[in-house]
């Protein structure tokens, strides 16, 4: 087995963030408009909520190169369907979400991502881990977890899947 030698902290952190991007990008491509309000289950989110709410992930890359922490207590209630704007804008708010990280993470030094980085809820400390930790958990990993759930409704909707890691039943 070869040796890895002189992996970068950013490498490792974000080396497989393009693609991931892109493949998200593609399945918010697919999102039908006229079926926002559509859910698979009454405890799910709906199709738009979720769309949106994949769009806006970046928040957390951004925000963790940026902040020390994040406090829930004085977040507002992510937006619930009903009152979401249109594809044109999810795919808006996407494309400059992505954009803003790039250009938090090309400015940020690689001590950077060493820092510890808090999520609290009021004066509860909910967890502190280094801030690569919290990029790839919260999000790329949290991407990914939405995505699979969006590339199954797109499913149970009959959109074709575009290729995520591979080509889809739809693309062969």
């Amino acid at each position: 087995m070869a040796e890895i030698t002189d992996v970068s902290k950013k490498h490792l952190a974000y080396g497989d963030l393009e693609n991931e991007l892109a493949i998200t990008r593609r399945l918010l491509e697919r999102v039908p408009e006229d079926k926002f309000d559509w859910k698979p289950h009454e405890k799910s989110f709906s199709l738009g909520t979720l769309a949106f709410h994949i769009a806006n992930l970046l928040f957390w890359q951004k925000m963790s190169l940026t902040e020390s922490d994040f406090d829930l207590a004085s977040s507002p209630p992510p937006e619930k369907g009903g009152n979401l704007p249109g594809k044109e804008d999810l795919l808006a708010i996407f494309d400059k979400n992505v954009d803003e990280v790039r250009a938090v993470l090309a400015s940020t030094d690689e001590d950077v991502l060493a820092e510890p980085w808090t999520l609290r809820h009021g004066e509860n400390a909910l967890f502190t881990s280094p801030k690569a930790d919290v990029l790839r958990r919260f999000g790329i990993s949290h991407m990914i977890h939405h995505r699979g759930q969006l590339s199954l409704y797109l499913r149970l909707l009959d959109v074709p899947v575009p290729n995520i890691y591979g080509p889809t039943a739809d693309e062969r």
